[in-house]
């Protein structure tokens, strides 16, 4: 086995390492073309060329690794669409699909710490390729394929053009920048370092208030994941805004690094992650937009959801942690929108792909055409439901991966019959173990796959009984 064989491994979305220790040239050198090739033998028969988009993000040297893919993806025989510029990876994805490609190679750690880079693999129907792509893809690496007789030619392209057009022409972008214009809601961007700086700008004007917008490696010391411990600046801003101005609507909007995560922050400074957001924007599309088809959501996703889902008509599927899941489920049958806990939210309308920036803008559009407070929304769905709750997840380092298999037997072989004094009433175990208690709230304990980490999940009636069960999960964790 060679020694990329051992290096190379791709995770939920795409391949991912160290800068200079897994990723480097060399690797990414090897890997690129294997993928160009399973893209071929997968996608080629349906779109019938050899065309490749390659794209990246704002992470160090990412333009530089984008080049190399695209020297030896042309040297084996492929035309390479190479973006001029950074972009958000769902661009890419859209440029894929619109430009019949084979599929796109995206250089992104997306929300990991600055040290890392990555590699995604998107196909040509404008997604995540499917785990057994990326399992070819592994399966070559132990060969580098030899340079075509006649190399393809590589062409430059800017991604923002057609990527834009077709986010305006989902919404009423006249009416949020009318909104804006005229002093109704002021709109923070908080892009994190990342691809998605000037982007809100570009489809609504300038006068989007974006902070953390310069290009910095090392994400101000933390990582460009839309979580509140990254956020002090975006709390800061909002906090000053909202004691200088009494009136009219703000929102702080949150991306990760590589622009296909969001979270939120609304005009009292409450930080709204994708729990919340799924549900506003299910209300919002249904409602003013006549939006039709399934609901789509992980098995950590809120009790809101199906509540919400139910008093719209709409069905709910449910699909392990993950958003490839999601993405399955949009090529198979009619969905309206599908989001994931961690910040990723697609919509069937556009492509099987999780966008930071749509949600964006379709958040947008429902506070501008509520006339409502993204905190004040929530609350009116909740009352609308007769449903609240309180949510929060912790990752737990453990000690090895020894432990992880001591933790993951006894889950398996002494079940889990009382927690946090409550008794257990079911469990689900599509992704780990989902334990639904007699007062209706749960716990979820997830192992990561590659990694002696443990993932907690809770929702409850209170942010006090959350955090009261997540601390016995961590005792029982750490015993």
């Amino acid at each position: 086995m060679s020694v990329a064989a051992n290096v190379v491994k791709f995770g939920t979305d795409g391949w991912r390492g160290v800068i200079g220790d897994e990723f480097t040239f060399e690797h990414v050198a090897l890997v690129a073309p294997l993928a160009a090739k399973v893209l071929l033998d997968t996608y080629g028969p349906t779109v019938g060329n050899r065309k490749i988009i390659v794209g990246h993000d704002r992470r160090f040297m990412a333009e530089d690794f984008a080049h190399k893919v695209a020297d030896v993806v042309s040297a084996a025989g492929f035309d390479v669409l190479l973006t001029d510029t950074y972009a958000p990876t769902p661009a890419f994805s859209w440029v894929a699909k619109q430009q019949n490609a084979l599929g796109a190679i995206v250089i992104t750690a997306s929300h990991n710490p600055g040290k890392y880079l990555g590699l995604k693999v998107k196909g040509a129907f404008g997604g995540s390729v499917p785990p057994e792509v990326t399992k070819e893809i592994e399966a070559l690496l132990s060969k580098a394929l030899p340079p075509a007789s006649t190399p393809g030619k590589i062409e430059k392209f800017n991604p923002w053009r057609s990527y834009c057009e077709a986010l305006e022409g989902k919404i009423d972008i006249a009416k949020i920048r009318n909104a804006i214009t005229v002093g109704k809601l002021t709109v923070f961007a908080d892009v994190m370092h990342g691809a998605a700086a000037g982007g809100l700008a570009m489809l609504l004007g300038n006068e989007i208030k974006e902070i953390n917008s310069n290009r910095d490696p090392l994400f101000g010391g933390g990582a460009p994941e839309p979580l509140p411990k990254y956020l002090s600046h975006l709390f800061e801003v909002m906090r000053n805004h909202r004691e200088a101005n009494k009136a009219g609507l703000a929102v702080g909007l949150v991306f990760d690094g590589d622009s296909d995560r969001i979270a939120a922050v609304d005009g009292e400074g409450n930080f709204l992650s994708s729990q919340i957001l799924v549900p506003i924007l299910i209300d919002h599309l249904t409602l003013r937009r006549n939006f039709k088809g399934e609901i789509v959501k992980t098995v950590s996703g809120s009790d809101l959801i199906p509540r919400l889902a139910a008093l719209h008509n709409l069905s709910v599927f449910e699909t392990p942690v993950g958003y490839k899941y999601i993405a399955d489920r949009m090529l198979e049958t009619e969905v309206l929108l599908g989001g994931e806990e961690s910040g990723g939210i697609g919509y069937g309308s556009h492509i099987p792909e999780r966008d930071a920036l749509l949600s964006a803008l379709y958040v947008l559009e429902a506070i501008v055409e509520s006339g409502l407070d993204l905190g004040d929304y929530y609350r009116h769905l909740q009352e609308q439901t007769n449903f609240t709750s309180a949510y929060d997840r912790i990752d737990l380092p453990l000690a090895s991966m020894e432990v992880r298999s001591r933790l993951l037997q006894q889950l398996q072989t002494q079940p889990l019959t009382e927690i946090a004094g409550k008794p257990v009433i079911n469990c689900q175990t599509i992704d780990g173990y989902k334990f639904r208690l007699a007062d209706n709230s749960w716990l979820m304990i997830r192992f990561s796959g590659t990694e002696p980490v443990l993932r907690l999940y809770c929702e409850a009636s209170t942010l006090e009984q959350v955090h009261q069960t997540l601390a016995w999960a961590k005792n029982w964790a750490e015993k």
